[in-house]
């Protein structure tokens, strides 16, 4: 397979799978949903994809850019769960942590951890739709 054609079918394989843990959170009613979820998981993958392949020759340790994605995203989390907090609580972490997977799942697809990538998708969407614990 060539280099080009791997890279876009890991590309829309991020956006398929951002896209079904979206469309659970759209169901849901939140605010963050499909488009969210495509969009952090194919940007994930598609920086992933770029420190892979567009900096061959150069001296570049492409392990900075997951962590750059992890801070990142964690910043857009922090926001989800500012916005959410009322004076009774803390509400969006859900959300939040939806978004943080699934950017972890962009760069798993991005390095080829297809199996894997497909595995987390499918435990995060069981665990979205496990019963809220009421205390």
């Amino acid at each position: 397979m060539s280099s080009l054609l791997e890279m876009i079918l890991r590309f829309l394989l991020a956006a398929a799978l951002g896209a079904g843990i979206g469309y659970q959170r759209e169901r849901a009613g939140k605010a963050a949903g499909i488009r969210t979820h495509i969009l952090v998981s194919s940007g994930a993958a598609l920086f992933t994809l770029v420190s892979i392949y567009g900096f061959t020759g150069a001296a570049v340790d492409i392990t900075h850019v997951a962590a750059g994605v992890v801070v990142g995203v964690g910043f857009i989390g922090a926001g989800v769960i500012l916005r959410g907090m009322s004076g009774e609580g803390v509400a969006g972490l859900t959300t939040a942590t939806t978004i943080w997977i699934t950017a972890a799942i962009g760069l798993a697809v991005g390095t080829g951890m297809y199996l894997l990538s497909v595995i987390a998708t499918a435990v995060t969407v069981g665990v979205l739709f496990l019963p809220k614990a009421r205390g």
